[in-house]
């Protein structure tokens, strides 16, 4: 029967019914998803037969039932399957379509009564036989016993559906746990994308109010990726894209406490003494709110549309190794000489140095044999991506790093980058308390509805409930 109890699922799911006939599935799928999300089987006898009761068309109709699943599953689609649900066989068959295609799958079961099933039945134009009804409801009993070691991400009983993406399916259990025992998180706005309504002849009056409300909501740092054409993943290259440092400067104009830096420069992409000197200058006129975002760079076709060299992945790294060591001492006194592996310079020498002693820096990437080892050598902060078992599993990697090479773990930030679509508070708590759980100190977030100011303001709620003094 179904119950008050919100079904939580996630974006894509397959979704099996299970129950015999008159329990309900079909009244349900139709008023709690959508039409094209629904793959009935009377349906499908319709299309290969006489009529949506055509039994003889019946094994015709789960072949292109399989088929649709496949193909659905394949394309990442939300997958609801309406048919009885009661043979064993064809719900393994769907489970090994959805576990192929790394899609949870989940089972809605319909526990009508028997007499309801009947009284439903005879109101039917096309009325079940009370026999087949009868090992129906036979079939269901046992059926409802084997769903829980079949493999179901969950089995739950029918109510109103909530789709949501899947980093949201336990959000509300973790949201919980932060009410009941909070955890400190600090949060980070990233700029990804400046292609704002308004146009270039509107980005300063709205960069500029863009970052004064996230200082007002919460954002402890603000950030902007170091790229000359907008990224494949965030939208087309013609796309409007300022310069990063510079950015960087204005944004320490016009605000007063958030940190300031990039996710991440390639460390390709400027001479790294010169660098030292932009981040040093940034320090210095943001009143010490400066960190030296820095990665091995990616992007190879910004490289060959702005006349850079892009050196093999080997060269990249011995160049973001040479940096790593060579930007502490630009930064600090005197003025020594270094031989790297690729850099070669006379003096590191850069006046005025940074406020902050030291300056920290932050490496971008999350690759466990090279880039986490390089974090446990010399950063400061790391930034991962991925769920909580991913960025559970690199911290872990991370903290064998810092035990191979003698520094203590707790040296190191570890950071987080994500885009945060709208959804409840609820759901962003619970999310980034999950996150909090795995390791992270400082979530960087994306807002992907930021157009003015509004998205801040909404945010700030999610922030207050990881606040240490809330």
């Amino acid at each position: 029967m179904p119950s008050d109890v919100t079904v939580r699922l996630p974006v894509p799911c397959l979704v099996v019914l299970v129950g015999p006939s008159g329990a309900g599935k079909s009244t349900w799928a139709a008023e709690e998803l959508g039409p094209d999300q629904v793959i009935s089987t009377d349906r499908l006898r319709a299309l290969v037969g006489e009529g949506e009761h055509d039994q003889r068309a019946g094994t015709d109709a789960f072949d292109v039932l399989d088929l649709v699943v496949e193909r659905r599953l394949k394309r990442g689609l939300l997958t609801v399957i309406d048919s009885l649900g009661l043979d064993a066989r064809r719900r393994r068959r769907w489970l090994d379509a959805a576990a192929k295609h790394d899609i949870p799958a989940f089972a809605i079961v319909f526990d009508t009564p028997a007499a309801e099933c009947r009284a439903r039945n005879k109101t039917r134009p096309y009325v079940v036989p009370s026999k087949v009804l009868t090992a129906q409801l036979a079939s269901f009993a046992e059926a409802k016993a084997d769903l829980a070691n079949e493999g179901f991400a969950a089995v739950l009983d029918p109510g109103p559906v909530r789709l949501v993406a899947p980093h949201f399916l336990a959000a509300p259990a973790a949201a919980k746990r932060q009410r009941e025992d909070p955890m400190a998180l600090s949060f980070g706005l990233q700029l990804p994308r400046f292609s704002w309504s308004g146009g270039p002849s509107d980005l300063r009056p709205r960069l500029t109010a863009i970052a004064r409300s996230a200082e007002e909501a919460g954002f402890e740092s603000l950030w902007v990726m170091d790229h000359f054409l907008q990224i494949p993943p965030m939208g087309r290259e013609w796309e409007d894209m300022l310069e990063s440092y510079t950015t960087l400067g204005f944004l320490a104009g016009v605000t007063e406490t958030a940190t300031l830096g990039t996710l991440v420069t390639g460390v390709t992409y400027r001479n790294v003494a010169h660098l030292a000197k932009i981040v040093a200058t940034l320090d210095v006129l943001s009143g010490g709110r400066a960190v030296c975002g820095i990665g091995a760079a990616w992007f190879e076709r910004e490289h060959r549309a702005y006349g850079w060299r892009f050196p093999p992945k080997a060269e990249r790294f011995a160049l973001l190794e040479d940096a790593l060591q060579l930007l502490p001492l630009m930064w600090g006194p005197g003025s020594p000489s270094f031989e790297g592996r690729v850099i070669t310079l006379a003096e590191a020498i850069c006046y005025p140095r940074p406020l902050q002693r030291p300056l920290p820096i932050l490496v971008g990437g999350s690759g466990e044999r090279r880039t986490l080892r390089l974090v446990a050598q010399y950063a400061d902060a790391c930034n991962l991506f991925g769920d909580p078992a991913t960025v559970r599993h690199k911290v872990e990697v991370l903290h064998r790093h810092c035990a191979d090479v003698g520094r203590d773990p707790a040296q190191v930030r570890v950071t987080h980058l994500s885009t945060a679509e709208p959804a409840p508070v609820e759901d962003h708590v619970g999310r980034f308390r999950e996150l909090a759980e795995a390791g992270v100190q400082t979530a960087m977030v994306s807002l992907a509805d930021l157009d003015d100011i509004a998205p801040l303001e909404r945010f700030a709620e999610v922030i207050t409930a990881f606040r240490r003094d809330a």
